[in-house]
């Protein structure tokens, strides 16, 4: 499965984005599906993951109650809409898929995922 990421873009501090992120080549409800972020100067970080039924997400710690991901298996799409943007939220966005038989299990490590796309640039400015 290809992975495309987009959305991106400038925002002031306390704005929203909606970052998308399309699959082609396979069927988006055998995977389950990840955000990841790398800030300029850090490590890739996990930012939330969705089960390939979509009932069931986790976020990390600095994000939760600000981003929700969400997916649209018929369209082969999954979302990270993020609201009440920090400074700190300033990276490039992935969304990474992860094959799996089980509906319930949440992947948060990255290395554990089989598909990347390429990221998205999102900057908030203070």
């Amino acid at each position: 499965v290809q992975l495309q990421a987009s959305g991106g873009g400038l925002v002031q501090a306390g704005g929203s984005l909606r970052l998308s992120c399309a699959a082609s080549g396979g069927t988006l409800s055998r995977y389950a599906m990840g955000w990841f972020r790398q800030g300029p100067g850090k490590e890739r970080t996990f930012v939330a993951t969705i089960t390939k039924g979509g009932g069931n997400t986790h976020y990390a710690d600095s994000v939760k109650g600000r981003f929700t991901i969400s997916r649209d298996n018929a369209k082969n799409m999954v979302y990270l809409e993020m609201n009440n943007m920090k400074p700190e939220d300033t990276a490039v966005y992935s969304c990474a898929a992860k094959s799996l038989a089980s509906y319930t299990l949440l992947v948060t490590s990255a290395h554990q995922y089989d598909y990347w796309g390429q990221g998205t640039q999102v900057t908030v400015s203070s």
